[in-house]
C-alpha cells in the first residue's frame, strides 16, 4: 500500500483539521460538515496528481488549445453515514464520477467493547476495471474498510483503488496494509498514534457521524 500523509507538510489543511478536532468548534455541525468537505477537496487535488490524463483539443473564442484531462473512469464510494460530507468534497472535484454508497457499522452483540462490522446496504454501478475512490473519514481499527472491500468484490474488480480518509490510526493503517491490493493508495489528512480500549482514535475527534448529523440510537 502506498501511503500519502498530507499533513506531513504544513498547509491550509491544518486549519480544517484543527477545527474538526476542537471541542469548541466541532459542536457547530454545519461548520463540521463543511470542514470535512473542504478536507475532501484538498485530498482530491492531491489524489488527482496520481491519475491518468489524455490530450484533448478545446476551442477558445480565439484559438484552439490542447489540454490534459482526466481519463479515468471513476466510481466514488462512501461509507454511510459519516462518509457523506467527505463524499461531497470529493464529488466537488471529481464531478463526472459515478457514485456508490455502502453502510458499515459496529455491532456490539454483548454490549461491551467487542464488536463486529455489519454491512447491510450497497448501491453501486459496476466497478469492474474502474478507478475506485473509497471514502471513509475515520480509519480507526481498519475493520470497516476490510469488510467493505469484501462486500464490493461481487460488483467487479477495480483497476485501481484509492482510499480517502480524514484521520487514521497507525494501528488501523497497519491492519489494512496487507488486506488491499499492493498498488492501493491511501490518501489521509492526519495520522494519530493510538486507539483506546473501545477502538476509537486518540486524540481523534470523537464520532464523525454524530458530529455531522446528530446522535443516533
Amino acid at each position: 500500500m502506498i501511503i500519502h500523509h498530507i499533513q506531513k507538510e504544513n498547509s491550509i489543511l491544518n486549519k480544517f483539521i484543527s477545527e474538526i478536532r476542537d471541542v469548541k468548534i466541532q459542536k457547530d455541525s454545519l461548520r463540521f460538515r463543511r470542514n470535512i468537505e473542504r478536507i475532501g477537496e484538498v485530498l482530491s487535488y492531491e489524489l488527482s496528481k496520481q491519475l491518468s490524463y489524455s490530450s484533448i483539443n478545446i476551442e477558445t473564442p480565439l484559438a484552439k488549445k490542447e489540454e490534459q484531462l482526466l481519463s479515468n473512469d471513476i466510481v466514488l464510494c462512501s461509507i454511510l453515514r459519516a462518509g457523506l460530507p467527505l463524499h461531497q468534497g470529493l464529488l466537488n472535484y471529481f464531478d463526472d464520477a459515478e457514485n456508490a454508497f455502502i453502510s458499515a457499522y459496529r455491532n456490539h452483540p454483548n454490549n461491551d467493547a467487542e464488536f463486529e462490522i455489519v454491512v447491510e446496504y450497497f448501491a453501486s454501478p459496476s466497478i469492474n476495471n474502474k478507478t475506485l475512490l473509497l471514502a471513509d473519514p475515520m480509519l480507526a481499527t481498519g475493520q470497516s474498510l476490510v469488510a467493505v472491500l469484501e462486500a464490493i468484490k461481487k460488483y467487479g474488480t477495480p483497476k485501481e483503488i484509492h482510499i480517502v480518509a480524514v484521520i487514521g490510526s497507525e494501528e488501523g493503517i497497519e491492519f489494512i496494509k496487507d488486506k488491499f491490493p499492493e498498488n492501493t493508495h491511501l490518501w489521509i489528512a492526519a495520522i494519530d498514534s493510538e486507539l483506546n480500549d473501545k477502538g476509537y482514535i486518540v486524540p481523534g475527534l470523537g464520532d464523525a457521524g454524530d458530529l455531522a448529523f446528530g446522535s443516533k440510537l
